[in-house]
């Protein structure tokens, strides 16, 4: 096994047999942890992204906070109800893509998995920022190199997603589970004090005159700052595009996974909102000496800062942050792969790795991240407007699918009601992201959708092309093909005479070429050749610019010339060493030439290896 290989099995794991795949499903525990971390994780900071907004219009404004949060929690149950019933219509996966092509059409199911791979990479971004943003709000003094964590993050989750989905749901439940707990525990403190301490928010200022600000710029305010909660409903579609992902019955598990997801997501984000609306706390600017996140504060006002809870809290929720990367790492890999398998996406996408998990999909997604951390300098608030805005077109799309799903089999029940209704309201929250966040960066996640879909139509216009060149007509016949045989002999040795035999027993047309730098060292090769009486002519190329690949490459384009129609063998005697490092001590003529003979018709290029004991 070679070191590269080693390397990789320490790092990946072992291959698993094809036949073991059922052992790699996952149970409820963990298909939580693996598909709802991002959708968990996103209450650390929702609430405070919606005080942001809140804020712009001063402290009399916050009294507005638990109305946007009542209203976003109305949505994750619409959202979750919608979800719930895909599952178990398409208890085979695909969520969002395969509902809007199967229903809608090629072009929606585009537009949906295009705006889905977007989502997924912020996902990505804007978890691990988060999760960066705790570890300095505990430890200030890591700020300068919150980049590199970033990017240090990305890589770990990538490598533990690379060595497979039971796996990786083992790595995060711990971590997943402890930020639920630590969350409820600070809703929990702060309900308790509540019965014996006073509201610390400020007075709520009703804008009751015309010549109030806040009346006028009230509807716009509560429009960005509901918005800016939508956030918390990203990597909600995930269970149901990962259902068999999950033991069978894939999807009782899967949609009971939901469930428990939404009832999570409702009870931490409202408690969150409430708590930070009942002490008044409001964000921290990241310049701020001493920069804690609302979350932070929180921990350090009914627990101190400090204590031992304080950091529990802090590490959970850099955890779970830097965790939620797992779900796009967990459906971005599976999208891909079923978008590769319409001839969308390279299908390289759709190769299942020797660790049954789609691992081109996971190592795409990885450096794209990677990308995007160093590019916006691994900043949240930075991220934030990109979010949320492609996750609600997919949202939109895969629930006015499923609603013609249901008018096309007659179902006039409370199905088809509830996916109208949330196709209807995931639409209103869409136009709603794209107008309030349009400058903010939005107006780029709408390019990059376009730029996904102009790619996805020329890479499906290339598989087309391909298709037809490649098909067997009836009229095509197996032909004879003439064969030349072009020895590469830099020297005589006991590799070369092995090539030797090799090139005469593919074709009677074999010529040696021999590239001189030196007519001496011509010369001697000749009398070599002659000693061994090599039935076999020996060319010698002059080189009077000392290039070894230029002659041959003369020599090959006139030989095409000469017969166009004829396949040319370029055979290379090439050294084995018993060391890999040693290899870099020989001259890999080989590789130069497969780059300088890529273009040319005809030529194939063989490597007669010798192995050095």
């Amino acid at each position: 096994m070679s070191l590269i290989s080693r390397i990789r099995r320490v790092l990946v794991g072992p291959p698993i047999a094809t036949k073991h795949a059922h052992h790699e499903r996952l149970p409820k525990i963990f298909g939580l942890p693996v598909f709802a971390s991002d959708a968990l994780s996103s209450v650390a900071y929702a609430t405070e992204e919606v005080l942001l907004v809140l804020a712009l219009a001063g402290a009399a404004a916050l009294y507005l906070l638990m109305p946007v949060s009542y209203a976003l929690g109305a949505l994750m149950l619409i959202v979750g109800f919608s979800y719930y019933q895909t599952i178990h219509a398409y208890p085979k996966g695909g969520g969002t893509y395969l509902v809007s092509t199967e229903n809608l059409g090629s072009w929606p199911g585009r537009v949906a998995g295009a705006a889905l791979l977007i989502d997924y990479v912020l996902t990505v971004a804007v978890s691990i920022s988060s999760g960066t943003a705790a570890i300095y709000s505990a430890f200030p003094q890591l700020q300068p190199y919150k980049v590199l964590i970033a990017v240090a993050a990305v890589t770990v989750i990538g490598l533990v997603n690379l060595r497979g989905a039971r796996e990786s749901g083992i790595v995060f439940a711990l971590p997943t589970y402890t930020f639920v707990f630590c969350v409820l525990m600070v809703v929990g403190a702060a309900i308790l004090r509540s019965f014996s301490e006073p509201s610390h928010a400020p007075p709520a200022k009703l804008p009751t005159q015309p010549e109030d600000h806040l009346w006028l710029i009230g509807p716009m305010l509560v429009l960005r700052a509901f918005a800016a909660s939508c956030t918390a409903l990203t990597g909600t579609e995930a269970i149901a595009d990962g259902v068999q992902a999950f033991r069978p019955p894939e999807a009782k598990n899967a949609g009971q996974t939901l469930f428990m997801m939404i009832a999570l997501m409702l009870t931490m984000f409202l408690g969150i909102s409430w708590t930070a609306h009942y002490y008044g706390i409001v964000p921290m600017s990241t310049s701020q000496p001493g920069y804690m996140t609302v979350l932070a504060q929180m921990g350090a006002k009914l627990y101190g800062e400090g204590s031992w809870f304080f950091y529990l809290l802090q590490g959970a929720t850099a955890l779970i942050l830097f965790l939620a990367a797992n779900t796009a790492f967990a459906d971005f890999p599976r999208l891909s792969s079923f978008i590769a398998r319409d001839k969308f996406l390279p299908r390289q996408l759709m190769n299942v790795g020797d660790r049954l998990v789609f691992q081109n999909g996971i190592i795409l997604l990885a450096l794209v991240a990677i990308l995007l951390l160093v590019l916006y300098h691994a900043d949240t608030h930075s991220l934030i407007p990109l979010y949320a805005l492609g996750v609600f077109i997919s949202f939109t799309l895969s629930q006015a699918g499923m609603t013609i799903k249901w008018i096309r089999e007659g179902v006039h029940d409370y199905r088809m009601f509830i996916s109208g209704f949330g196709a209807l309201v995931t639409f209103s929250v869409a136009i709603i992201l794209l107008v309030t966040k349009f400058e903010e960066g939005a107006w780029m996640v709408t390019v990059a959708i376009g730029g996904l879909l102009f790619l996805f139509a020329k890479i499906r216009k290339y598989y087309d092309f391909l298709q037809r060149e490649f098909e067997v007509s009836p009229q095509d016949r197996i032909e004879p093909v003439r064969t030349t045989a072009l020895l590469l002999v830099p020297r005589l040795h006991k590799g070369t005479l092995k090539a030797i035999a090799y090139s005469q027993s593919l074709t009677d047309d074999c010529r040696a070429l021999h590239v001189t730098l030196d007519p001496t060292s011509a010369e001697e090769i000749k009398r070599e050749w002659d000693r061994l009486g090599v039935d076999m002519p020996l060319v010698i190329l002059e080189s009077p610019y000392r290039s070894l690949i230029e002659p041959v490459l003369e020599y090959i384009d006139q030989a095409i010339e000469d017969d166009p129609e004829a396949m040319i063998t370029v055979i290379v005697p090439q050294g084995v060493p018993p060391k890999w490092y040693q290899a870099l001590l020989h001259s890999n003529v080989a590789a130069l030439l497969k780059l300088a003979l890529g273009s040319r018709r005809n030529v194939v290029i063989t490597n007669v290896r010798y192995f050095l004991s």
